[in-house]
């Protein structure tokens, strides 16, 4: 079969690989879409991966083509969303229920061939059926949305909040639509990026600039939420946090980002910091809340690219240029 490989550091190339065989409990997935995210940047960077060559792609859905001898849930024909966690369900941290923290953590484009491919194989487990009403090849998004949703469930966000949303990107534009959903008293955007800042103000913000100054909040806002991962922005965003307030880092930054925080100002304004990983217990979730309308893929998904393209789409994506990029096998 054709997939993605990236083969090394800085080297993405389009290859013929073997096709997948399912195990027991597994199944192969013809894949429909495979979305491009930060991740996969770090992964041709030489992060996170723990070894290379690998097909990556943890956002995909497709239809199922292969079931293996234990597999009664799906059945072939079946279309599916799948979740790429991979957890060993025994250490200490799978054990008290923190299981994106596992100490043996994998995932599906990550530790193993994923879906920039022709197909891919997933445990049965972390398949999701798709209702008939929503389309294989937008539900790609339910991945990236599962991880939105983690990222809510840290915050613990209360009614009548006043947000502030660094980065207008996929997962930005995600945080912003749950926001909306959660009871915010208001939701402001900022984004150095105009055409990103635009389908913010498409989607509905209270306020949207290039930096927070342009803003009228100077008491601050309640729930800081920094989804770039950039050094500056973060920095920035630490500062902006009102007393009682929740600063949640959302982004994936670079292994080597540092910022400086002021612990009298933490500790005598009561200020929260806090990060969300991955997907935890929200893959479900998601797919509901996708099913239901939360997002239109139309607006999150800007370009589907053909895979034999995948290098070009990993040069798009890192340039900043649309929103959420998909490879269509």
């Amino acid at each position: 079969m054709k997939a993605a490989v990236i083969e090394s550091v800085g080297k993405a190339v389009v290859a013929e690989v073997p096709d997948p065989t399912p195990g027991p409990r597994e199944v192969v997935v013809e894949v429909a879409a495979c979305g491009l995210c930060g991740t996969d940047l770090h992964i041709l960077q030489g992060e996170f991966a723990p070894k290379l060559p690998i097909v990556p792609g943890h956002e995909f859905a497709g239809e199922v083509v292969g079931v293996g001898t234990r597999v009664t849930e799906v059945a072939v024909g079946d279309r599916v969303a799948v979740d790429p966690s991979l957890y060993c369900y025994e250490c200490r941290y799978c054990r008290t229920g923190h299981n994106n923290l596992c100490e043996r953590w994998a995932a599906i484009g990550v530790t193993t061939a994923g879906g920039a491919a022709q197909y891919a194989v997933a445990p049965v487990a972390n398949c999701v059926k798709l209702p008939d009403h929503v389309r294989t090849e937008d539900a790609a998004l339910v991945e990236p949305l599962s991880c939105a949703v983690r990222g809510y469930d840290v915050l613990q966000s209360r009614l009548g909040a006043h947000v502030l949303i660094y980065g207008s990107g996929t997962m930005g534009l995600m945080m912003l639509e749950l926001a909306k959903r959660t009871g915010a008293a208001s939701v402001d955007v900022v984004d150095v990026n105009p055409a990103r800042l635009e389908t913010a103000r498409r989607l509905g913000v209270s306020a949207a600039a290039a930096g927070p100054d342009e803003l009228d909040r100077p008491q601050g806002w309640d729930l800081v939420v920094d989804a770039t991962g950039n050094a500056a922005a973060i920095q920035d965003g630490l500062d902006r946090v009102a007393k009682a307030g929740t600063f949640l880092q959302f982004g994936v930054a670079d292994y080597a980002t540092r910022v400086t925080v002021d612990p009298y100002r933490i500790y005598n304004q009561e200020i929260t910091i806090t990060g969300s990983m991955a997907v935890l217990h929200s893959f479900e979730r998601a797919a509901e809340l996708f099913a239901n309308g939360v997002l239109d893929p139309d607006v999150f998904i800007s370009d589907r690219i053909p895979l034999e393209r995948y290098p070009q789409a990993l040069e798009q994506f890192a340039a900043g240029v649309g929103r959420k990029i998909v490879v269509v096998p």
